[in-house]
């Protein structure tokens, strides 16, 4: 199975011959611990240091581990084992036989003897160790000299052209002169110049020889440093992957309750914390709310209960709790019609970052094809669309007499957009400009969504619904996202605008920041942290939630969200609170007081409240959802094919069809074809508007084709609504309009 692969040249150092350093490759047994033993690794020992990975595919990206042989120490034991030690790291090593054992260590020892060998006669001063003021010294004085040796290349360089310029124009002149009596005075000069180039073509030649050498005297010395500096930087990459690991175990050994658990189930715990490369990273700093909220006492509430019997009814109208949902869904489960409960389960592709970077080394950044394997088979379009998940609360919110209770549903459905994101770490793919897409859930839940990537640079893009059952929400959003070493900050800038037909009541938010962590290394997840501020523009009524970063050392409850229903006087009349991954509840205010001092010397209002009731539940993942992308039942649904929509439709994209179906290799093809068709248009359209320019005509720029830009007229913002047309133009199937973008 092992042999000895190839013989590399030896190198010749200070005129001496040494012995050729062979290249080992093969099957070991490696000790990792207690839990799981011997483990088969794959070692390969070349150039003096032996390295091993996890199998032979890995040699291409990831190197597990490295030990030189310069240094190390070869002890032999029985029953085919050895031990490789250097630096305080041990290598514990069982060879499948005595045969195998014995060529291993043969290889070992002479790769040992000639590293060994390389190092005595690498320069004179034969250090063994690294010496940083000394070889920082010496090092200066190295670059110093050749520094200096360079700039005598230079003056040499420019000696040589000049005198070979002046010996060329004496020739010329030579040439021109023959048979002349001048001709001796010419030759004589030629004769002087071409002495000169001689001479300073010599310096040159001593110049290059002193620079050689002084480089070849010092290379091993320097070759030496760089694999010391290599060998510190991956052991120090392992102490930190180590460390991750066992915080890892414990924050898992934590949220499982490590009081719980048995001697075997932490074993088990340990085992998995050994080698697990799905370790998490938690960072985030813990911060509290600024209130405290008691529940009234019984005597209290029915104390209270006249007065408050017409607002809650129990606490709240039948429209305000969640009842009302099964019976609004039941009348409409006749007309529904049959939608698609699966899609191809995903393809087990591994993924390793590094290997998709290191080929795009030298590339124009704007033109790396990012492979489909981070993405979902959604785009933004559908993400988007997906926070209609839920739109029974604005359903619910509609029917409500009160804008405070009005307010709390809206407020829960701005919460409820952020529960299918708990899993789904991967990015929906960015829209094409033009690119649109439609929702019409009319027979089902009474609305019509339509969307259009208004803008390529920002990316951009324009949100319009109309539900027959009393709401109009309109949007528009452009991502920004920022890089910040471990994790990546994804921030929604623009607003969210829901209108109800009954009451005129017009509300205005925004979105949180999502946060990818583990980007580099470990199993990515997502968090949501930050201030929503609704507010009623119309009554002036606010709601401020809070989504609180998840923290190590934090007590709350993870993904935990809170907040406070106040009047346009300022006055608290509801809290809500619940987590943006589960549910949210609401409980109406009875009494409020200063409470004693919080941190900072700041006190805390003190809330009474009646017990809270259910505003919003999260609805379960369907079966096999883990291998369906952690898709909801209604992102199941948004790729499926429909007729008659328009031919800029999401689902018509063919790669993101592809990849849906499992043909990523053929998805990432058309993935770059559509993106270097998307360039090449930009391209056209900049040419055309710097022609303009130039002409001196105006040029209008790219214009959505449904959406238009306007100033809102209570935000005195310029955002893009929906102009109308679409619909219309399905009805009649007349697409001639849309561009050709696919």
């Amino acid at each position: 199975m092992n042999g000895l692969m190839k013989s590399l040249p030896s190198p010749t150092l200070s005129g001496i011959q040494l012995p050729g350093l062979d290249t080992y490759k093969g099957w070991l047994f490696k000790w990792t611990n207690y839990l799981k033993g011997y483990q088969r690794r794959w070692f390969v020992l070349s150039n003096g240091l032996l390295s091993y990975y996890r199998t032979q595919a890995e040699m291409a990206h990831t190197c597990r581990g490295t030990i030189p042989m310069a240094t190390a120490h070869i002890e032999v034991g029985d029953t085919c084992h050895l031990v490789v030690t250097s630096g305080g790291r041990s290598y514990h090593l069982k060879a499948i036989s005595d045969g195998e054992s014995q060529r291993w260590v043969s290889a070992l020892q002479q790769a040992k003897a000639n590293a060994t060998h390389l190092m005595h006669h690498s320069d004179d001063s034969g250090d063994e160790g690294p010496v940083p003021q000394q070889d920082r010294a010496l090092t200066q004085g190295v670059l110093k000299t050749l520094a200096s040796k360079l700039d005598d290349l230079s003056t040499c360089n420019d000696l040589i052209g000049k005198h070979g310029a002046a010996l060329q124009r004496s020739l010329s002149e030579l040439e021109d002169l023959r048979g002349s009596n001048d001709g001796t005075d010419k030759l004589k000069s030629v004769n002087e110049r071409a002495t000169l180039f001689r001479i300073t073509s010599n310096a040159m030649i001593n110049a290059c020889r002193d620079f050689l050498d002084i480089a070849e005297k010092h290379n091993r010395r320097w070759q030496r440093a760089l694999q010391y500096e290599r060998e510190q930087r991956h052991h120090l990459e392992e102490t930190i992957e180590q460390l991750a690991k066992q915080h890892n175990s414990l924050e898992r050994a934590w949220r499982e309750n490590p009081s719980t658990l048995t001697g075997v189930e932490r074993t088990q715990e340990g085992d998995a914390s050994d080698e697990n490369e799905d370790a998490e990273f938690f960072d985030a700093m813990e911060e509290s709310p600024a209130f405290i909220t008691v529940t009234a006492s019984d005597h209290i509430q029915h104390k209270r209960s006249g007065s408050n019997q017409s607002m809650m009814s129990g606490g709240m109208p039948n429209d305000w709790t969640h009842n009302e949902n099964d019976s609004s869904g039941s009348n409409n489960t006749q007309r529904r019609r049959t939608r698609r409960s699966r899609i191809p389960d995903k393809p087990n592709y591994s993924l390793n970052l590094w290997s998709i970077m290191k080929n795009c080394i030298g590339k124009e950044l704007s033109k790396i094809p990012m492979p489909v394997n981070f993405n979902e088979p959604l785009s933004m379009l559908q993400r988007l669309s997906e926070d209609l998940e839920y739109s029974e609360l604005l359903d619910r919110a509609a029917r409500c007499n009160s804008s405070l209770e009005q307010m709390c549903l809206v407020a829960a459905f701005s919460v409820s957009s952020y529960s299918t994101t708990v899993h789904r770490t991967a990015k929906p793919f960015n829209p094409l400009l033009g690119e649109t897409y439609e929702l019409d859930r009319l027979d089902e839940y009474g609305y019509r969504s339509i969307s259009e990537q208004v803008s390529h640079h920002p990316p951009a893009a324009a949100h319009h619904v109309t539900s027959q059952r009393g709401w109009t929400l309109w949007q528009e959003i452009t991502i920004d996202s920022k890089f910040r070493g471990k994790y990546i900050s994804v921030m929604p800038l623009g607003c969210i605008h829901l209108k109800f037909h009954s009451t005129g009541n017009h509300y205005v938010w925004s979105k949180v920041t999502s946060t990818v962590h583990n980007i580099i290394v470990g199993k990515l997840w997502i968090d949501q942290s930050g201030d929503i501020e609704i507010v009623n523009t119309t009554t002036k009524d606010t709601c401020h939630l809070k989504f609180l970063p998840y923290s190590y050392f934090s007590r709350e409850v993870p993904r935990k969200v809170t907040g406070v229903v106040e009047s346009r006087e300022g006055t608290a009349h509801y809290i809500l609170s619940g987590t943006w991954d589960d549910k949210m509840e609401g409980a109406k205010i009875v009494d409020s007081s200063q409470g004693c001092g919080g941190s900072e010397g700041k006190q805390k209002t003190v809330y009474q409240t009646l017990p809270p009731k259910l505003l919003w539940k999260k609805y379960p993942l369907p079966d096999n959802a883990e291998n369906m992308h952690f898709f909801s039942s209604l992102a199941l649904t948004l790729n499926e094919p429909e007729e008659g929509v328009a031919p800029t439709d999401s689902r018509l994209r063919p790669d993101q069809r592809l990849m849906e179906a499992g043909l990523w290799d053929e998805a990432n093809g058309q993935k770059q074809r559509l993106e270097e068709r998307q360039r090449l248009e930009r391209k056209r359209r900049e040419a055309q508007a710097n022609q303009a320019l130039e002409e001196g005509q105006d040029f209008e720029g790219y214009q959505p084709l449904w959406f238009e830009r306007r100033t809102d007229d209570s935000t005195g913002e310029s955002t893009y609504v929906y102009r109308g047309g679409y619909w219309e133009a399905k009805e009649k199937q007349d697409w001639s309009q849309c561009p050709e973008i696919f």
